[in-house]
């Protein structure tokens, strides 16, 4: 199976925000931004894997900045780290300035895909072998991110959970 590169799974999806997508402060809903983030990182995986994938799981969200109404967001997405049969992808949501046309970071978000067959049962993804200074922190980062959520659900012991023993060490 050949290694691919985040950049090869990149997916931006840019929309504008409109007034049925806001709440009564005139901010894009959360769940709105949830549901974008969602699709733009399932291209992304699929990019990656050439396979039907699902959300396996959402394991960060970070709403740092309200989205106005009328405001152009783009919602980026690269796999960051591939396991056996899941892809960890991660999303950065940019809003541009209306006048001067700036992006600034507003939001981001790190899910977990699974590829599955045509029976729905998971299969092999490529690995990815990252760039940039940027992509190599989130790849040695997603390895952490998977054994702490192994380790809060129960399965992995912590004396299996190498990545995280080195934190404290």
């Amino acid at each position: 199976m050949q290694v691919k590169t985040p950049q090869q799974s990149r997916t931006i999806m840019t929309d504008l925000v409109l007034p049925s997508e806001t709440n009564p402060l005139n901010n894009l809903f959360g769940g709105e931004l949830l549901a974008r983030m969602d699709r733009a990182a399932s291209i992304s995986a699929r990019r990656h894997s050439r396979r039907i994938v699902v959300t396996a799981s959402v394991n960060h969200v970070a709403f740092n900045r309200a989205i106005p109404l009328g405001s152009v967001v783009s919602v980026e997405a690269k796999v960051s780290r591939a396991f056996r049969t899941s892809m960890e992808v991660f999303i950065d949501v940019w809003v541009e300035d209306r006048e001067s046309g700036d992006r600034s970071k507003a939001n981001e978000a790190i899910y977990t895909f699974v590829a599955v067959d045509e029976t729905g049962r998971p299969i092999p993804v490529p690995e990815v072998h990252p760039e940039t200074k940027l992509e190599k922190d989130r790849f040695v980062a997603a390895l952490r991110r998977k054994q702490l959520s192994l380790l809060l659900a129960g399965k992995i012991k912590p004396s299996e959970a190498s990545e995280l023993k080195a934190l404290f060490d």
